[in-house]
């Protein structure tokens, strides 16, 4: 069987659910002929679909044999649930929508491996926001912008029409409206806290000192317990009770207030894009930030506006500041949401995650943003993330190693 293997590119623009039923119903002539294929998709949007039939309608697909529940379960071992049970309908082609996100490196080199291997048997069309995460065995290459699809001869002509050319960041960030007093210096002290879940061991003695102004990134794979570690931190755990764990110079347990972190947090996440449902205004949602609120329900200030607009327009977004937020495409929503979380400058910052959905243009711009408000800010940075983005500058890694009586730490000076 002759199999054909495809990579189209998209921008953070794309709505990839649109591109997705303009393939299958035969729009472009390149791909005219998956109308009439079995077309199976590995996509997030199919696990959310099968997530979703589990909660609401009790109705177990892909995890009829497991004990787990699908909501329950990694990244991971959700995408390898979702790929058995297609590969068991026997499709002709496999759509792959972004198969990599949210993988670590030693998964997302075993699913490389994986396709690599089905691509013998099936036709592979991978759809993705990064150049770096084309499949090596790809044939065809193609980029999808403003409702068309451009073919291209070869990789490299396809590089150099998606890389930007310059950084388009060459603002100075934005100051905070109101500077957060704060004296410390170590604002999170780990000493050798463990935490299990269920007698499982999850971390062991983890000893970690996050000082005013250090840029931290912080890496493990899928499991190791880098959430758990985050949770402590911002309170959304209760494991950190009775611990020797320190945050903004309150012990764990010590009657802290949770909106007294939340005041010295700025969070983003791209799982909180989801929380974000109402009918909020750009301007809107970067003003929610300064009041760590779900969304704006007072009257904002001239001066917050003002703030707000600055943020925009560094991201090359002032003219969208009255447009709504549901209306943009999901990766434009991150890069507002982590524009959001670094607002009001505060003294620790978490992202997690953060450039998953962004494209190559997207990512480079963020890059810089956060490089430039390391230098730029006092706040101290947290960034968690499974990639290895090309120009990130962070101070130090704090690696989490797994172990069989939990993950332990080792920290990287660069």
């Amino acid at each position: 069987m002759e199999t054909q293997h495809s990579a189209i590119v998209v921008d953070n623009q794309v709505q990839t659910e649109v591109l997705v039923k303009d393939l299958l119903s035969g729009v472009f002539p390149h791909f005219s002929n998956l109308k009439e294929q079995d077309v199976a998709q590995f996509s997030k949007a199919q696990i959310a679909f099968f997530i979703e039939e589990e909660e609401r309608h009790d109705k177990k697909i892909l995890t009829k044999d497991l004990s787990q529940s699908l909501k329950s379960m990694s990244s991971g071992e959700r995408k390898r649930a979702l790929l058995n049970h297609l590969l068991k309908q026997k499709p002709q082609t496999l759509l792959a929508v972004n198969p990599f996100d949210s993988l670590d490196m030693a998964k997302q080199e075993q699913l490389k491996i994986k396709l690599q291997k089905l691509g013998q048997s099936l036709s592979i069309i991978q759809i993705t926001n990064r150049i770096p995460d084309i499949l090596p065995f790809a044939q065809d290459f193609f980029r999808y912008t403003e409702n068309t699809l451009i073919h291209y001869p070869d990789l490299i002509s396809l590089k150099s029409a998606v890389y930007p050319k310059e950084n388009t960041l060459n603002k100075k960030v934005p100051g905070p409206l109101i500077k957060i007093p704060l004296e410390l210096q170590n604002l999170v002290t780990f000493a050798k806290v463990s935490v299990s879940f269920n007698e499982k061991p999850v971390l062991s003695k983890i000893s970690w000192t996050i000082k005013k102004g250090e840029f931290w990134q912080l890496v493990g794979p899928n499991g190791s317990g880098k959430s758990t570690l985050l949770n402590l931190i911002t309170g959304d755990s209760h494991k950190g009770y009775g611990q020797n764990l320190t945050v903004f110079g309150h012990k764990k347990g010590s009657g802290e207030s949770v909106w007294d972190l939340k005041e010295m947090i700025g969070y983003f996440s791209p799982a909180m894009v989801d929380r974000f449902r109402g009918y909020h205004t750009l301007e809107h949602m970067l003003i929610s930030g300064l009041h760590d609120s779900v969304g704006l329900y007072i009257q904002p200030s001239e001066n917050e506006k003002q703030k707000a607009l600055e943020w925009l327009r560094l991201l090359g977004m002032e003219e969208k500041k009255d447009s709504y937020f549901h209306e943009l495409s999901l990766g434009a929503k991150r890069l507002l949401m982590t524009a959001r979380a670094l607002i009001k400058h505060p003294p620790l910052l978490i992202l997690d995650e953060p450039t998953v959905g962004l494209d190559d243009s997207s990512t480079s711009l963020f890059v810089n943003l956060i490089n430039r408000y390391a230098l730029q800010s006092t706040s101290a940075i947290v960034y968690v993330s499974h990639r290895k983005e090309e120009n990130l500058n962070p101070d130090q890694v704090f690696e989490l190693l797994p172990k069989e009586g939990g993950s332990v730490g080792k920290i990287h000076y660069i």
